[in-house]
């Protein structure tokens, strides 16, 4: 076993002029004489502080027996030295690579050109947070000095960068409401054409400002990002302590700030009002009520797409899924459809990918949509029929496409969505939010959550229960009723009162009459008498 025995000494940057074997000077081409380092030979290394301390010692040999010696230099003290030392050498003998001078930032583009069989947008991911994050936090740094301290770095870092972007996003609104100020009073100029003419330059200049002032907006990292950059990094860091290249994953000492997953909340009658009054909705994650979903329905009855709206609503596809469903894979007769592929989306391009393997599922249609989806499959067998003479028809087989066969794209969808819903005069809910509202809407039919899981092609029956069901107000009421009705009660009986309240008072005459008033039946008395 190789033993840990290191040498220290002393080394300094002074130099002198360098001189031939007869100690005559050596000279440059420009005539002025050259220098060499002392290094050991400095007559002021007698004096403490002056130079630097240096260490080297011997590693395991290599291949073929060759000789392998790590030498460090540069610190202060010599007790620094002898820190740097061991510490090194520990990480040696756990089997980190301590000679090479490879950066992070290397091993980065080399570890994710070794993964293959990535998924499209998981490799766009681990891309993004190399190019954003890894890479010019920690990318200059070498590998054998990565250490926990560089990781927490990045994450304090990110936080900077978070708080200047909020004072950032901060005045871009002050700047949107001053532009919203001068175009009012531009409009609401009237009659003196300077006037019209001094508001609508302080109209354009407000407008120049705002765009200026939105250059450079970029979003808040939020919680969930920074944990899905961790675990690249934890993912990197983990393959080269396989690799032998690092000794310990970093980023699972880091501690990051807890991410809150978004309630999903119902859209009730008093959330409602509040979101008319303020705009804003109590959750980013919104679920109607089936009264709700019942009135939008109603609404899109017309719609062209009104087939696949149902079917976002009551079998809680997801977008991309809904995108790359082909007829093959579509079975009116017996009421299903199955979920084998998807469409992607970067940068606004579409991608074919497979999804996960808990995702690809056979889905049951229920009857109002297969009917549907029948209806639907005739309009397009029409469309393609006016498309087929001067105009090219797009043969995608996707099931839901434009009137020219063009398939649809998510983004698409989504915005469609949001335009038929603010149509519909409705509180707003995101087309992602019909996964919510289908298990939701499942769960108020007594749906068994395992079935509701497999449908939403979840890889577990806790994020289908966490996750994406919401507690309607009927649910509510009926668990509150059949809780209180769990206990047994005997018949309520009122308190008797005291024999003095049970006496009957005197009533009193009106001033001058010596007639006594008569009591209405629900009297004074009324409440005096015994209980039944």
């Amino acid at each position: 076993m190789l033993v840990f025995d290191p040498s220290y000494y002393r080394r300094c940057a002074c130099k002198a002029p360098a001189v031939d074997d007869d100690g005559a000077p050596i000279l440059l081409a420009n005539g002025k004489p050259k220098m060499r380092m002392l290094e050991a030979n400095c007559p002021k290394l007698s004096q403490k502080g002056h130079g630097t301390w240096y260490f080297y010692f011997e590693l395991e040999a290599g291949e073929g027996g060759k000789r392998r010696r790590l030498r460090r230099g540069g610190f202060a003290t010599k007790n620094d030295a002898k820190a740097k030392a061991e510490e090194i050498y520990r990480d040696a003998m756990g089997g980190a690579d301590v000679l090479s001078d490879a950066t992070v930032g290397e091993d980065l583009h080399t570890w994710l050109k070794r993964k293959r069989g990535l998924a499209r947008t998981t490799r766009h991911g681990y891309e993004e947070h190399i190019a954003l994050y890894l890479e010019p936090h920690l990318g200059h740094i070498k590998r054998r000095d990565l250490r926990l301290r560089h990781v927490e770095a990045m994450y304090d870092a990110i936080e900077r960068e978070n708080s200047e972007r909020l004072l950032h996003d901060a005045k871009v609104v002050e700047l949107q409401e001053a532009r919203d100020a001068a175009y009012t009073a531009w409009v609401r100029a009237a009659g003196k054409k300077e006037e019209r003419r001094i508001t609508r330059r302080a109209y354009l200049d407000a407008n120049a400002a705002l765009r200026e002032g939105r250059k450079g907006k970029r979003k808040i990292t939020s919680p969930a990002t920074m944990h899905r950059i961790n675990a690249t990094l934890s993912s990197f860091l983990g393959s080269g302590i396989k690799r032998g290249e690092y000794v310990t994953n970093w980023a699972a000492m880091v501690e990051l700030p807890a991410v809150k997953r978004a309630k999903a909340l119902v859209w009730t009658p008093e959330r409602v009002e509040e979101w008319k009054r303020t705009g804003q909705k109590p959750s980013p994650v919104m679920v109607w009520t089936p009264e709700q979903t019942g009135q939008f329905l109603d609404f899109i009855s017309d719609d062209r797409l009104c087939g696949m709206w149902h079917g976002f609503i009551f079998r809680g596809p997801r977008r991309g899924e809904m995108c790359a469903l082909p007829w093959a894979e579509v079975n009116l007769t017996r009421s299903w459809f199955r979920i084998s592929a998807q469409i992607v989306e970067i940068a606004y391009r579409q991608y074919d990918e497979a999804p996960k393997q808990d995702s690809v599922r056979t889905v049951t249609l229920d009857s109002q949509t297969r009917e549907l989806w029948r209806e639907w499959r005739t309009t397009q067998a029409k469309e393609r029929e006016q498309w087929s003479g001067e105009k090219a028809w797009v043969e995608s087989n996707r099931v839901w496409t434009h009137e020219d066969g063009k398939p649809l794209h998510p983004d698409w969808i989504s915005r469609r969505f949001n335009r038929l819903v603010e149509l519909s005069g409705l509180p707003p809910i995101r087309l992602h939010d019909t996964r919510h509202l289908s298990a939701t809407l499942a769960l108020l039919g007594k749906a068994d959550i395992k079935v509701v899981q497999e449908r939403l092609g979840h890889s577990s029956r806790q994020i289908t229960s966490d996750t994406y069901t919401s507690v309607l107000p009927q649910l509510m009421t009926a668990e509150a009723e059949s809780t209180s009705a769990v206990v047994p009660r005997s018949p309520q009986k009122k308190e008797t009162p005291p024999r003095e309240a049970r006496r009957k008072p005197e009533p009193e005459t009106e001033e001058g009459s010596g007639e006594r008033p008569e009591a209405d039946e629900d009297g004074p008395n009324e409440g005096l008498r015994p209980a039944a």
